[in-house]
């Protein structure tokens, strides 16, 4: 014989508390120079817990070097961007020349 189905008891929901931690002051740097790759760019940031002050570079594929110094505070992000160098390219790819046809090409005739 079948028995009813068994009752369980109704799941109670519960909920933690996130701790509020509040913002810490910090610095940090480092930087890339990879000869083998060409990448080569830095970093450094420091925030005293309410102002964000920084700046980034990095080499561009065309040789300059983007520097953007940048602060993040009450009144929103903004950034500076500064470029150095003359950009510089590599020389144009010589155009291909297909080799010399010594019998033409097969066609019908009607």
């Amino acid at each position: 014989a079948y028995s009813p189905a068994p009752v369980y008891a109704a799941y109670k929901p519960y909920a933690v508390a996130e701790p509020a931690y509040p913002p810490a002051p910090y610095n940090f740097e480092y930087a890339v120079n990879d000869y083998q790759t060409g990448d080569v760019k830095s970093q450094a940031e420091a925030s005293d817990g309410k102002t964000v002050k920084g700046y980034y570079s990095l080499v561009e594929p065309d040789g300059t070097k983007r520097i953007v110094e940048y602060t993040a505070d009450d009144y929103g992000f903004n950034a500076e961007v500064k470029k150095e160098g003359s950009p510089s390219y590599a020389p144009a790819a010589p155009v291909y020349k297909p080799a010399p046809a010594y019998k033409p090409a097969p066609y019908k005739a009607y």
